[in-house]
């Protein structure tokens, strides 16, 4: 079987390789078809000579076992409507609607329709599809490694939140700039159960803006049959509106703070007044306390960030991200 591909290969970055990488998988033979010096010159604002492009795919495919072929293409219909050995056709999401199209022409014209193979992004460390042009702009590397400093955002002046994000996106990614500020969370003084997963998302929207990154961190507590348990919740968003969620792990109050609690104290208050941990010099809120200083809030709330991180430090795992 023959399954064909075609583009300008600007660049071989991580996308083309994936592209190229599922035509090897599905046929016998792959034919590629590189635009023409003068074709790519009408549509593309710069591009790399032919020959320097046909090289470097040719360099790629030699450390694979598949037979291939490249053409030469003047038009973006290349030989799809004359090929009666091509039965399937990659396409990425921006080709795809084109060769929707060439399959309709394909028919008309006699031949037996291919089968279109969708292959998704392959997307940068912020998250947004890796392409030639951004490559070429300096903005990220062929591998989609962002040159520049990755931009996060935290909806929260407070320091432990900041210093946890700061802490735990530095651990997978080279270059971080955090920054922080105030936005509401939408929930509740004391959010319950599910306000508190809601509350960190709309602290990650509410604070984005020109960023990679959106963070929202929220505190809630959850009744269970056995008493009333803390987790943190954390959202990351990202330019392209996706979500990620994560927790850290929960923690049990005693039964007294969950009474106050049910008489419409928070967490902070009614568990300050009760043991003072503030005024014994804890500083590290309950969890330091009742954790006798092993485990601070700064740990907890990084805990809560990396678990959020999981889908995207694992994109190839998680194809929506």
């Amino acid at each position: 079987m023959t399954t064909g591909i075609g583009g300008t290969f600007n660049v071989l970055h991580s996308g083309h390789k994936a592209l190229l990488d599922k035509a090897i998988s599905l046929g016998d033979k792959v034919c590629i078809a590189v635009m023409s010096d003068r074709y790519a010159s009408e549509y593309k604002q710069y591009h790399v000579p032919l020959e320097k492009r046909i090289k470097r795919i040719e360099e790629y495919l030699s450390s694979k076992s598949c037979r291939y072929e490249i053409c030469i293409i003047d038009d973006a219909k290349g030989t799809a409507l004359e090929d009666v050995y091509l039965k399937a056709l990659i396409a990425s999401p921006e080709t795809l609607n084109f060769a929707e199209k060439l399959n309709e022409m394909r028919v008309k014209n006699g031949l037996s329709p291919f089968e279109i193979i969708l292959v998704p992004h392959v997307t940068a460390e912020d998250c947004l599809p890796i392409s030639s042009s951004r490559v070429l702009s300096g903005e990220i590397d062929e591998d989609g490694h962002l040159l520049r400093s990755l931009k996060v955002t935290v909806g929260s002046m407070n320091k432990i939140k900041v210093n946890a994000v700061i802490s735990a996106f530095s651990k997978f990614f080279r270059n971080v700039e955090v920054i922080s500020c105030n936005v509401p969370s939408g929930v509740s003084e004391q959010p319950h159960e599910e306000e508190t997963r809601q509350g960190a998302i709309n602290r990650a929207r509410g604070c984005l803006g020109d960023a990679d990154y959106g963070v929202g961190l929220e505190a809630g507590v959850f009744e269970t049959c056995d008493g009333l348990y803390d987790v943190q919740y954390c959202a990351i968003i990202d330019k392209a509106g996706k979500i990620s969620i994560g927790h850290g792990p929960g923690f049990r109050y005693p039964d007294a703070v969950w009474e106050k609690i049910n008489e419409g104290w928070t967490v902070g208050d009614s568990f300050n007044a009760m043991y003072e941990w503030e005024r014994k010099g804890m500083g590290e809120g309950a969890i330091g306390c009742l954790t006798n200083g092993v485990l601070t809030r700064t740990q907890l709330s990084e805990q809560a960030v990396i678990a959020a991180l999981v889908p995207r430090i694992n994109r190839h795992m998680f194809p929506e991200f």
